[in-house]
């Protein structure tokens, strides 16, 4: 039997100086627990894996919502991996994400690696809703099979609106559903992890960064509005994190440590 679930939570300023949430809702294997976070203003929320999902047709759901002021970090205990589960005819499962930032609030959505299992198929859309002032730092990682097998069937799409003006809308395919030429010398080229780095912070509209390589294999690319993305391919999954907190540490270092520290 598939498994639906959805899980929700929100953060919103305690009145202290901190941050609250008034709203942690687990659902079916999203469980989140609110985590310890040692001298940060941010709240702290870590995903745990309650059972092994997504399977091939199960639909789950995440919601995050910062209220205006709210600080917030949500982060995972493990990876995810999509499996195939027990029955071939089953159709792909869905992994719905939903992120909404208010005025002068921050989060940081950093989840652990999504490894497409030999089998699975999966189709993850990430939507995120900025205010004008919201700043946004969100990383995702896809590993395209665990070791020594083929990539299961797996398509990503992220989008973002900034004070509901598009900012960004990407769709990456990979694996036996893909069009031809996913895995050849244009875009993956021998490569099985890649991931992307989503920064969104007022401050690019004064100072807005140039497109330029980080490295042999990752990118930045400016978008058109105050934010950058990062984009990145490597050999496994290590070497792809060690990229992403390479370019994540270089980008924060250089912003207002008050708004987005």
């Amino acid at each position: 039997m598939s498994v639906h679930a959805r899980a929700r939570l929100r953060a919103e300023p305690d009145g202290r100086g901190g941050t609250a949430l008034p709203v942690l809702e687990s659902g079916g294997p999203l469980a989140l627990r609110r985590t310890r976070s040692p001298h940060s203003p941010y709240a702290r929320v870590t995903v745990v894996g309650a059972m092994s999902a997504p399977l091939n047709g199960d639909r789950l759901a995440i919601a995050a919502e910062v209220a205006e002021g709210a600080r917030l970090t949500v982060d995972a205990a493990a990876a995810t991996v999509a499996l195939p589960g027990p029955r071939a005819d089953t159709g792909p499962s869905t992994y719905t994400v939903d992120l909404t930032v208010g005025e002068g609030a921050a989060l940081h959505w950093l989840p652990e690696q999504l490894v497409s299992a030999h089998g699975s198929r999966l189709r993850q859309t990430t939507r995120v809703q900025l205010a004008p002032t919201a700043r946004l730092l969100l990383r995702e990682e896809q590993i395209l099979g665990r070791h020594g097998e083929p990539t299961g069937a797996l398509t990503t799409r992220l989008t973002a609106h900034l004070a509901g003006r598009p900012l960004l809308d990407q769709q990456l395919a990979y694996g036996p559903d893909a069009p031809d030429g996913w895995d050849g010398p244009a875009v993956l080229a021998g490569h099985r992890a890649v991931g992307q780095l989503l920064l969104a912070d007022p401050s690019f509209d004064d100072t807005p960064l140039p497109a330029r390589l980080l490295g042999p294999t990752a990118a930045l690319t400016p978008l058109a509005g105050p934010a950058v993305l990062v984009t990145a391919v490597a050999a496994d999954a290590r070497l792809l994190r060690r990229t992403l907190d390479h370019a994540m540490r270089e980008l924060l270092d250089g912003l207002d440590e008050e708004g987005f520290g």
